[in-house]
């Protein structure tokens, strides 16, 4: 997911990218198990990649994760408690957005830099934090495309 207002580029990472993917198409089908091969046939992604995200998501106690021949996950709690800003704090960390440690800055002391794109980060979590999984799924066309079976 890319942002670009002015020039200005805002990127989620491709893990937070695919935890939303997936949460999305779990929440719309949560009458049932859903698989791994057929999120990442829906979305045309690496089912490596997904297994990476499914499994945190199962760790972080977004998904329940079922083993064996008729495995799969669903969402572990309702999709009004999924809170977006939580999610991406979890998926994208909250480390400083610059590290003036590494290597050391000559400005470091002086400069607001720092402080600045903290209060920015924040400002972005908190804007975010405002939305839950069940928020971001209203679309009825985005409902009804996610419920399409893959062949269709």
């Amino acid at each position: 997911m890319n942002t670009v207002i002015s020039g200005i580029s805002m990127q989620l990472s491709r893990f937070s990218d695919y935890a939303l993917r997936v949460l999305f198409f779990t929440a719309i089908h949560n009458d049932r198990l859903s698989n791994l091969a057929e999120v990442a046939h829906f979305y045309g992604i690496s089912l490596e990649h997904l297994r990476k995200v499914v499994h945190a998501l199962g760790k972080l106690g977004y998904l329940q994760t079922f083993r064996g021949k008729k495995g799969g996950f669903r969402l572990a709690i309702n999709p009004h408690e999924v809170n977006i800003g939580q999610l991406l704090r979890h998926t994208e960390g909250t480390d400083p957005l610059v590290d003036c440690e590494a290597p050391p800055c000559r400005l470091s002391g002086h400069c607001r830099l720092q402080g600045v794109l903290a209060e920015a980060q924040q400002a972005f979590f908190d804007v975010l934090s405002r939305y839950s999984l069940s928020d971001l799924i209203q679309d009825t066309d985005m409902q009804r495309l996610i419920q399409l079976k893959p062949c269709d």
